[in-house]
């Protein structure tokens, strides 16, 4: 099993970041789907008495979602999975500003916590592939418009901007097939880390889109988003981040 825990800054507050969120999960999913593959959206709904965190959250918004992988799993595992395995389905109950998943609970007991590896995840500086790099959405070249923040330069940005915060994502992985799991466990915490300075740099440069809206504007654009996806993954070619080669 490997735990861990990824920090990532951002010069946001953190009832912007709720929108930001909901408003880049709904544009990078479109980035994702085509040919085949991509994000099927079967609920995105309200619940409440769904207690969370010990009762202290008991309503917020419901998603049932399926992630058709294939190509974006590293070859190895491709011929080794069996037909459908490459299909994940994923429940999240989303209490702002925590949430929990079928594979992701952010309330480890004293054992598990003292075996996670922090990560510290910078969108700045941190490298990333060339396969995943847009000039658009560098945070170091970027600056809102709307509110003057950016360009993140520097090693020392965290600490000069107003407003910030950092988000918490807790990674649980556990692979029981003797012989791979250390391979597969290392390979999705890897991705991890990938998607998540890739989003967050999404996040930030595309701050001029999303910065304003409602949650009421943003449950119509996950409305749109949803038959959108449909259509997109029936059609077209693979989109978006691949597996990379070792």
């Amino acid at each position: 099993m490997l735990i861990k825990e990824y920090r990532v800054t951002l010069p946001l507050t953190v009832e912007e970041y709720q929108v930001a969120q909901l408003f880049s999960v709904a544009e990078a999913s479109k980035d994702n789907t085509g040919g085949g593959e991509g994000i099927e959206v079967l609920k995105n709904e309200p619940f409440t008495n769904y207690p969370l965190l010990g009762g202290k959250y008991n309503s917020g918004q419901y998603t049932y979602k399926i992630y058709h992988l294939a190509s974006k799993v590293p070859a190895f595992i491709r011929l080794l999975a069996p037909r459908g395995s490459l299909e994940i389905h994923e429940e999240a109950w989303n209490a702002y500003p925590y949430c929990r998943t079928v594979i992701t609970v952010h309330e480890l007991p004293a054992d598990k916590l003292r075996q996670r590896e922090v990560v510290h995840i910078d969108i700045a500086n941190d490298p990333i592939s060339s396969s995943d790099y847009k000039e658009k959405e560098d945070p170091t070249k970027f600056k809102s418009e709307k509110t003057g923040r950016g360009p993140l330069v520097g090693p020392n940005w965290k600490a000069t901007v107003q407003p910030v915060m950092t988000c918490y994502k807790l990674v649980t992985v556990e692979f029981k097939w003797f012989g791979l799991q250390n391979r597969v466990e290392s390979f999705i915490q890897k991705s991890e880390r990938r998607l998540f300075t890739n989003f967050h740099r999404q996040v930030f440069c595309w701050m001029d889109l999303w910065h304003g809206l409602t949650m009421e504007d943003i449950r119509a654009i996950e409305d749109r988003t949803q038959e959108e996806l449909e259509a997109l993954r029936q059609k077209g070619e693979v989109r978006g981040m691949k597996a990379e080669t070792d």
